[in-house]
């Protein structure tokens, strides 16, 4: 597991649910940005990763459990692994 794929799964959960990653973010009472692009690298170029008490928000609000978003993760991880296996 790896950043790209967590926030793979980020985006694929809020598709799932018809949501943007702004609207996921605010379902959960997050700021709008939380999930945003320009967050996932700080200007030193380090990886950021949501917190764990930003997915709970995101997953309380979507009546969803962990093990939900854990299959998205997973999800991602499949399909990162088999685009790397092309390069």
């Amino acid at each position: 597991m790896n950043h790209k794929t967590i926030w793979d799964a980020i985006e694929s959960f809020a598709a799932k649910h018809k949501l943007t990653c702004s609207a996921l973010a605010r379902t959960g009472g997050l700021d709008a940005t939380t999930f945003n692009k320009s967050k996932r690298w700080s200007n030193a170029g380090q990886e950021r990763f949501p917190s764990m008490g930003s997915v709970a928000k995101f997953l309380r609000a979507t009546n969803s459990c962990f093990m939900e978003f854990a299959e998205h993760i997973k999800q991602a991880e499949e399909k990162n692994e088999k685009v790397k296996s092309k390069e």
